[in-house]
């Protein structure tokens, strides 16, 4: 007994020693029942010294440049996952109408804070979100680095001079925090083959696409460790870089883990919201349509039941009217980090509501041998 509670009092220490933000705009989870965590990437410099990510002067404000919808489903301890790509176009919602206008980018939102997303996945899709998860760079590196690394296989050499991306040799290797970081930022993706460097053209969508694939190769690294020193220094290392909703408890967020840990990554479905590039669109510039009706089937498809959407996202029949205030998203220099630039589409991208493969010449999970 006092083992037992001597452990419980250990994850309540560790518990306090997370970030809690509160989320207005969450949905209360029904016990047993299927819910959604919102999984949003900071790109914010503010506290980063390195000059790979660019400081908080050069690169201002915040945007989330990953907004991932986590659908837990408690009954069978399915997880898919569902990524709304960043230059999304949507209706802005609450303080963010008058800021940036009646439309705009969705990783804007952001910079209002967690609640405001909440609110703008909410009034554009009809998504109940039930908790969030905030992560920013120093937390995903430390945890993948608290684990001794992840495993990822290359077909090629990679390079990525935005992301710090460099990758000399192809095959299943060991990566530590600050090339796993590379990998998950990486939208101007380059690798070598038959004597020449190709690029890959899919900009954010390749890079959702890469993200999946190191979220497995993570899953696994913490699926598959059994050093308690080594747990313990997972453990110790997230609450420095995540920030959670103050809506989760011990007992809640240990759930959670443990349906994570029962999973086979294998296992895990991942989706991108089916989008349009409709090319430069003024004055927002290349910026993504949500296709109806494809994104609505897939949504209901992942998800389930949703809400009636308040403020659905524009169509390509769109006739814009500046906004007050519109986020600029021009092209980085190398060393400023990928958080501020652009990137072209190809002419039309619709995912089916099922998930799509990704390119042979992305990096995959695997297992050292």
């Amino acid at each position: 007994m006092a083992l037992v509670a001597g452990g419980w009092g250990y994850l309540q220490y560790r518990f306090d020693q997370f970030k809690k933000v509160h989320v207005a705009h969450e949905v209360d989870q029904v016990p047993g029942q299927p819910f959604n965590v919102l999984v949003l990437g900071s790109d914010s410099r503010v506290g980063e010294s390195s000059p790979q990510f660019g400081s908080s002067s050069v690169v201002q404000g915040q945007r989330s440049d990953v907004d991932m919808i986590v659908h837990v489903v408690p009954a069978t301890r399915q997880v898919s996952i569902l990524s709304i790509p960043r230059d999304t176009l949507v209706s802005m919602v609450g303080q963010d109408a008058s800021e940036f206008g009646r439309f705009n980018r969705i990783n804007a939102s952001y910079n209002s804070g967690a609640d405001q997303v909440v609110q703008t996945i909410e009034d554009n899709f009809g998504i109940p979100i039930n908790h969030v998860v905030q992560v920013d760079f120093a937390g995903f590196e430390g945890a993948v680095s608290a684990l001794g690394g992840v495993w990822m296989n290359f077909a090629y050499p990679a390079r990525d001079a935005w992301s710090g991306l460099d990758i000399t040799t192809p095959g299943c290797q060991l990566l530590n925090g600050q090339q796993a970081l590379a990998v998950a930022r990486s939208r101007h993706y380059q690798y070598y083959a038959d004597g020449y460097w190709h690029s890959d053209p899919t900009g954010d969508l390749g890079r959702i696409q890469r993200q999946d694939a190191f979220l497995r190769a993570l899953a696994s690294a913490a699926r598959a460790q059994r050093n308690p020193l080594t747990l313990n220094a997972f453990l110790g290392s997230l609450p420095q870089g995540l920030v959670i909703d103050d809506r989760f408890t011990v007992g809640s967020l240990l759930g959670l883990a443990q349906i994570f840990r029962s999973v086979d990554p294998a296992s895990i479905q991942t989706f991108t919201l089916p989008t349009i590039s409709d090319g430069y669109v003024s004055p927002w510039g290349d910026v993504l349509f949500v296709d109806q009706p494809a994104a609505q089937q897939m949504l209901v498809s992942v998800l389930g039941t949703l809400q009636s959407p308040s403020d659905p996202p524009p169509g390509t029949n769109l006739v814009p009217e500046p906004p007050p205030d519109v986020t600029t998203t021009t092209a980085p220099a190398p060393g400023a980090g990928s958080g501020s630039g652009t990137t072209g589409h190809p002419a039309t991208t619709t995912a089916p509501p099922a998930p799509v493969p990704p390119p042979p010449f992305d990096p995959t999970a695997c297992a050292p041998q």
